[in-house]
């Protein structure tokens, strides 16, 4: 999602508050994203947000639950990931007093709590066969036992899911029910990574660097030129908790009102041996009769893998050095 004016609000998390009318987007991939949870918060469809660790799903998870019918009523979201299934099924269910060791009171569930509002559940992948049956269950009839007890309740929940894996490709596998699938997927949303979004990310940092200075008390003004070249040139494989991690982090070292490429602190990319030349180059040297190709198109096409190389592979730095838009270097890598 794209900034938040934190300035704006005492509020420690503004974004709580927020509604989709509070988020503007300059990238296509953004854009259809939030234009679909608009159409989404109209209805109460299930919804199951998919997206890359860091991108911001329980966050659209709440600003969705706040622009729809329900806004008025809970917003409860729960992480299913690495619980077992004694423990998920109270949780999700509750249990009655003595249901199990420990079970010294009455504890209401998620699904329980959630009663006229929106009930996320994220990472919903990860959750053994059996409480997705149970899951199902209380999605499909809107009703469940706390645990221990043997009476049916009723919630009026629009469940919110989301997960960070590839669900295409895992519900494909015994692990993930597709008739769960198919019940909490009634509107599938794609965030997409940050890396996918390189017109938002100067807002996005201007945010962060904003609030990163109210609540630690600097008075940051900017970045330096180094320090932002390091920022928009960065891959960004953790996402909006990464850039707000690393922000955070360069505000609070800076002791001035500029921020220097020295408090920019990243992640060392991995290392790994150069990879061979992929066939379209290989293509490049040669014509169908083996004789070398000399046309423009091919001098244009190995300069532009040479300097691709020479960055280490990293297309927007090599865009900028060429001076080409992203979307022209992959078209002119992927022509043969």
């Amino acid at each position: 999602m794209n900034s938040l004016d934190h300035a704006a609000s005492n509020d420690r998390h503004p974004e709580w508050h927020a509604t989709l009318d509070d988020f503007q987007t300059g990238d296509e991939a953004m854009r259809l994203c939030l234009d679909l949870a608009r159409v989404a918060a109209k209805t109460d469809l299930p919804i199951l947000i998919l997206g890359e660790t860091g991108t911001g799903k329980t966050l659209l998870a709440r600003v969705v639950h706040n622009s729809s019918r329900r806004a008025k009523g809970p917003f409860i979201a729960f992480n299913s990931a690495a619980l077992s299934d004694t423990l998920l099924d109270s949780q999700l269910f509750g249990h009655e007093r003595g249901a199990f060791t420990g079970a010294d009171r009455r504890v209401k569930g998620k699904f329980e709590l959630a009663d006229g509002g929106t009930l996320f559940l994220d990472e919903i992948a990860d959750m053994s066969p059996t409480a997705q049956a149970k899951i199902l269950r209380a999605v499909e009839h809107g009703e469940f036992e706390r645990l221990g007890s043997e009476q049916l309740l009723e919630a009026d929940v629009r469940l919110i899911s989301a997960t960070h894996l590839p669900i295409n490709r895992y519900k494909e596998t015994d692990h993930f029910r597709k008739d769960l699938f198919y019940r909490i997927s009634g509107i599938t949303l794609k965030v997409p990574a940050l890396r996918e979004r390189p017109n938002d990310l100067r807002s996005l940092i201007a945010t962060e660097i904003a609030a990163a200075g109210a609540a630690l008390g600097r008075p940051i003004v900017g970045l330096s030129r180094p320090a932002a070249d390091r920022l928009f040139d960065y891959e960004w494989p953790g996402n909006l908790r990464e850039l707000k991690r690393v922000i955070h982090t360069a505000v609070a070292i800076t002791a001035g009102e500029v921020i220097e490429a020295s408090a920019i602190l990243l992640e060392a990319p991995e290392t790994s041996a150069p990879s061979p030349a992929p066939p379209v180059a290989r293509a490049a040297t040669s014509n169908r009769n083996g004789d070398p190709d000399l046309s423009l198109r091919a001098a244009e096409r190995r300069h532009i893998q040479a300097v691709l190389a020479q960055l280490g592979g990293n297309k927007r730095r090599a865009a900028r050095a060429l001076g080409l838009a992203r979307s022209t270097l992959d078209r002119k890598l992927g022509e043969a």
